[in-house]
């Protein structure tokens, strides 16, 4: 199984957090399962860029971000090579460090 870490955040994940999951799930939906509190406005249907994460260490592992996903990750913040959207990454055979990032789309957060 493949395991997913995610970098501490002051606010949704503090002391950061490691967890596996089943190869082919969602990484949104294994966040909020692993009580990271991700943000997903949209209900997880790709429509409107506010579970942005960066993906900072496996990404070679996943598929790569379709036309969709494109679209709706310019209108997130802080948009990078390493940016993808939590509810469209399935998790393949390799493990995923996520950095969740400081700002989304809704609103900023302060530290």
């Amino acid at each position: 199984m493949p395991q997913v870490t995610i970098i501490p955040h002051t606010e949704l994940c503090p002391e950061g957090k490691q967890f596996n999951v089943k190869k082919g799930a969602s990484l949104c939906e294994a966040m909020l399962k692993h009580d990271v509190a991700i943000e997903h406005a949209c209900d997880m249907v790709a429509a409107c860029a506010t579970c942005h994460v960066l993906i900072r260490a496996g990404a070679n592992t996943l598929d790569e971000r379709d036309d969709d996903e494109n679209d709706q990750l310019d209108n997130a913040w802080g948009l990078e090579p390493a940016s993808r959207l939590a509810c469209c990454v399935r998790l393949k055979d390799g493990d995923i460090t996520v950095e969740l990032p400081k700002f989304s789309r809704n609103h900023a957060r302060e530290r």
